[in-house]
């Protein structure tokens, strides 16, 4: 296993073990991370405290890998998150109190990684989506 693959998938380990601490371990000290809704981190402590917001308010929260790419440092990991929403999330807007429902999505992260450390990171996953199963906004009409 290459050392990229080996970093993300402790990554991916201590994040479905709700591994604080591990996860930190893992974010590079100087670390570029990017996520949906402008959420920006430069270092360790700020990007592992995106991934336990959402496990904060999903405490049966895991994800799961569907598709991974490896290309040198970069991984590309297609993911799914599924979780059920018991506990305030924390959100950019305010705190979204706990609907209780059960949520599952999909999204992407793009990873590089340097000396075994997660030195970049870009998430993206359809908000809209997570929005409406947590029953936040109305689900868009079938056509």
């Amino acid at each position: 296993m290459t050392e990229s693959k080996d970093t993300t998938a402790r990554f991916v380990a201590a994040f479905n073990a709700h591994d604080e601490k591990a996860l930190q371990e893992l974010h590079s000290d100087d670390i570029k991370f990017n996520a949906p809704g402008g959420f920006k981190a430069t270092n360790a402590k700020d990007a592992t405290a995106y991934p336990m917001t959402w496990l904060k308010a999903f405490p049966d929260g895991k994800m799961t890998v569907r598709t991974e790419l490896t290309s040198g440092p970069w991984v590309v990991q297609e993911v799914a998150m599924e979780g059920t929403h018991t506990a305030p999330l924390e959100a950019p807007n305010g705190s979204i109190p706990a609907t209780y429902k059960k949520v599952k999505g999909y999204g992407v992260q793009i990873l590089k990684v340097e000396n075994g450390k997660i030195a970049e990171a870009s998430i993206y996953f359809d908000q809209l989506d997570q929005m409406s199963q947590l029953g936040l906004i109305p689900a868009p009409a079938a056509v």
